[in-house]
């Protein structure tokens, strides 16, 4: 018994050893400034949005969850790529005399960056 309490003694002096040099040769890291508020890591390309680019979208999270302007402004990007292909497509169709597809039940929207209200200053 007593020898199975000196290796276990011996495993903890070791340990704290090895902790104690990690810790003086590395460091505990940089510290990293937190980012400003008008800084976003959200990205989209500027046009050509894909399916993969939504995919990968990254909102920062807040005490409230996530920043309502970042998902407004994302939402409304994907909204103006939308308006655009369907844009195309009736050009497209009309160029070449095809009806155009109804879009049953469903409301045509031309958003615009004036419909949205402005800032409140929450996040």
């Amino acid at each position: 018994m007593q020898t199975l309490l000196l290796y276990l003694l011996i495993m903890v002096v070791v340990v704290a050893a090895v902790f104690a040099v990690v810790w003086f040769a590395f460091g505990r890291g940089e510290q990293l400034p937190p980012i400003d508020d008008e800084t976003t890591l959200t990205r989209l390309p500027a046009a050509g949005i894909a399916g993969d680019d939504v995919r990968a979208l990254v909102f920062a999270q807040t005490v409230r969850g996530y920043k309502p302007r970042e998902v407004d402004w994302a939402l409304e990007r994907l909204a103006a790529e939308i308006d655009e292909l369907r844009t195309v497509v009736l050009t497209l169709q009309a160029r070449d005399g095809a009806e155009p597809v109804p879009a049953e039940g469903r409301v045509v929207y031309d958003s615009t960056e004036s419909d949205f209200p402005a800032e409140n200053g929450r996040d």
